[in-house]
C-alpha cells in the first residue's frame, strides 16, 4: 500500500486533490488529527470534479450524513457498519463516504466483502471510500485498492498563527498583552513541531494561561508535555536532568568536538551540516552517561534515554515495532539527544541469536542513515566484542571516542566536581594526595568513595575529610584490578581504531 508524506498543508491539499483524481476506490487515513483531515476532505469536495461531489460522514454512534450541505440529522438506521457498507454498495450515485473508526470492524468477513465490492464497480460508480482512524489494518484482499495518505502536522507558519490566536485570545481575557520575547516565541513556535492542531493548541495554552507569560523557562514543560503524548510504549524515557561539561571531569577533545558542532546543530550556522551523533566506548564508570548528559545540555535540548532492555518483546515483530515507534518519538521531539545506553544488549549478534538483534541493528542503521531531523545520537557501549561491524565501521556516526580510566589531573577534577556537591573542602595538596590513591580508580568509583567517607564520618560523629576518603580508596578494589586483563584487551582494540575522548 503505497504512502505519501508531506511536508506542508498546502501540499497534503495537492496530493489529496490528485489522489481523489486518480480514481483510487479505497483511501486510509492514519492520523490522530480527524478533524483536520475531515476539513481538507471538505474543503477538496469541488475540486475532485467539475462537479460538486457530495461528501459523506459516518460513525457507528450517529450513522451515516451528509456534511457538505445541510440535509437534516444523519441516517441513524445506517449506523451498523454492515448496513451502511450496503447502503454505499446499493447507491448509484459518485460520492466520497468518509468513514470514522472503522478499523475494529474490519476483521468482519462480511464486511471486508462489501468493502471488495464498492472498490471493484468503481468504474459503474465512482463511490471512494475514505478510512480514518488512528491506526489501520487492512486486511491483505484490500490493499490492492487502496492507497495510503499521510496527513501532514502544522508547519511553521500554521503554528505560528495558533500560537499567536491562543495569545490573542488571553489578551482578550484579561485584559493585556503576554509578556514574551521574539526568541521564546520563536523557540515555542519550533518546539510544538510534528503535533496535530488541536494538540499545538492545547500546549501552547498551557503554557500562555498558566500565567500570561511565555518564557525560555516555559519550554521544558512543553518538550516533557510533548513526550508525554507521544511515548505510549514507554521504552523511552524523558531525563529531567541535564549536566554541563563542569560536571564532566576531563574528555577534553570530546568537549571540544562537542563545542565545534553546537552553532551546527542550534541553527545559529545554518550552511554547516548538523551532527549526527558519536559512539562512547570505554571502560564501566568512567563517565560516558553523564557525557550524553552534558551533550543535552551544551545544546540545550532534552534528553531522551532509550532503553533497549523493554524494546524486546516475546512476539515476533513486536520489538522492531517497538524501536520504530521510539525512533519516530525522537524525530517528532527533535531537537534533542537520544542517549542510547549500553547499545551492544540490543543490537549483538551471535550464535544464541533468533534473528530478532540483526532485525533491530537494520532498523536502527537505516534510521541513522535516512533521518533528517536534529536527532543528536549518543551511543555508549562497555563490551565492544558484542559490538556487529556493521555498526562500528565509519560514517555510522560522525566519531567513535573511546574513554580510558582517568589521569592523575583528571581524577582530581572528579574529586572536586563530588566534593564541592556534598559540600565537602579539600586543600590542594590533599586533593593530590587522594588523586595519588585512586589511580585506576574509575570515576563512578571515585565518587562511590566519597559517598562512603561521607557515611562513615557521620556513624563515628566526625566531620568528613581527606582522611575519610583516603581510607576509602585503601578498602576497594577497583575494576581495573579485578578485571585487569579485560581491560587491557579493550585498551588495545581503542588504541588505533578510536579517538581518544581525553
Amino acid at each position: 500500500m503505497p504512502t505519501r508524506s508531506l511536508p506542508s498543508s498546502s501540499d497534503s491539499q495537492r496530493d489529496l486533490a490528485a489522489l481523489l483524481k486518480s480514481r483510487v476506490p479505497l483511501i486510509v487515513i492514519e492520523t490522530r488529527d480527524e478533524p483536520r483531515a475531515l476539513e481538507l476532505l471538505a474543503s477538496l469536495a469541488t475540486r475532485v470534479n467539475k462537479e460538486h461531489t457530495p461528501v459523506f460522514q459516518w460513525t457507528v454512534t450517529d450513522g451515516l450524513r451528509r456534511v457538505d450541505i445541510d440535509l437534516g440529522g444523519a441516517q441513524r438506521h445506517n449506523s451498523e457498519p454492515g448496513e451502511v457498507l450496503k447502503s454505499i454498495r446499493a447507491t448509484d450515485k459518485a460520492g466520497l463516504y468518509v468513514l470514522l473508526d472503522l478499523h475494529p470492524f474490519l476483521n468482519d468477513p462480511v464486511h471486508v466483502r462489501l468493502l471488495k465490492d464498492i472498490c471493484q464497480t468503481y468504474a459503474r460508480c465512482a463511490r471512494t471510500v475514505v478510512l480514518i482512524s488512528h491506526e489501520i489494518s487492512l486486511p491483505r484482499e484490500l490493499e490492492h485498492f487502496s492507497a495510503k495518505f499521510k496527513l501532514a502536522f502544522p508547519n511553521r507558519e500554521e503554528r505560528r498563527l495558533i500560537v499567536e490566536k491562543v495569545a490573542s485570545d488571553w489578551a482578550k481575557a484579561h485584559g493585556g498583552k503576554v509578556k514574551t520575547d521574539r526568541k521564546s516565541f520563536d523557540l515555542l513556535v519550533e518546539n510544538l513541531a510534528g503535533l496535530s492542531t488541536g494538540d499545538t493548541e492545547r500546549l501552547a495554552r498551557k503554557v500562555i494561561f498558566d500565567d500570561g507569560a511565555l518564557l525560555p523557562s516555559d519550554l521544558p514543560a512543553v518538550m516533557q508535555a510533548k513526550y508525554e503524548l507521544f511515548n505510549r510504549n514507554g521504552v523511552l524515557a524523558f531525563e529531567y536532568d541535564t549536566a554541563q561539561f563542569a560536571d564532566l571531569g576531563g574528555m577534553a577533545r570530546l568537549k571540544e568536538w562537542l563545542k565545534q558542532r553546537r552553532a551546527a546543530f542550534d541553527g545559529s550556522a545554518p550552511k554547516l551540516e548538523a551532527p549526527k551523533g558519536v559512539l562512547l566506548l570505554g571502560v564501566q564508570g568512567c563517565g560516558k552517561s553523564v557525557a550524553a548528559k552534558a551533550a543535552a545540555g551544551i545544546y540545550g535540548v532534552p534528553l531522551l534515554r532509550l532503553d533497549f532492555a523493554a524494546i524486546h518483546n516475546k512476539y515476533i515483530g513486536e520489538s522492531e515495532r517497538n524501536l520504530r515507534e521510539s525512533l519516530a518519538t525522537a524525530d517528532v521531539l527533535a531537537p534533542c539527544v537520544l542517549w542510547i545506553d549500553e547499545i551492544e544488549k540490543g543490537v549483538a549478534t551471535g550464535d544464541g541469536d533468533s534473528g530478532t538483534s540483526r532485525r533491530l541493528l537494520g532498523t536502527f542503521l537505516t534510521w541513522l542513515a535516512e533521518k533528517k531531523t536534529k536527532v543528536f545520537v549518543v551511543a555508549t557501549a562497555n563490551d565492544i566484542t558484542a559490538l556487529p561491524p556493521e555498526l562500528i565501521r565509519k560514517g555510522r556516526f560522525d566519531e567513535i571516542f573511546f574513554v580510558d580510566l582517568p589521569r592523575a589531573p583528571i581524577r582530581a577534577d572528579i574529586l572536586q566536581i563530588h566534593a564541592k556537591k556534598r559540600e565537602l573542602t579539600f586543600s590542594d595538596e590533599e586533593v593530590t594526595r587522594l588523586a595519588s590513591a585512586c589511580e585506576g580508580f574509575s570515576g563512578a568509583e571515585i565518587e562511590q568513595a566519597i559517598v562512603s567517607a561521607v557515611y562513615a564520618a557521620h556513624a563515628n560523629n566526625e566531620p568528613p575529610s581527606a582522611a575519610h576518603v583516603l581510607n576509602e580508596f585503601g578498602a576497594t578494589r577497583p575494576l581495573s584490578i579485578v578485571m585487569e586483563e579485560k581491560i587491557a584487551q579493550l585498551r588495545q582494540w581503542a588504541q588505533d581504531r578510536t579517538v581518544q575522548a581525553e
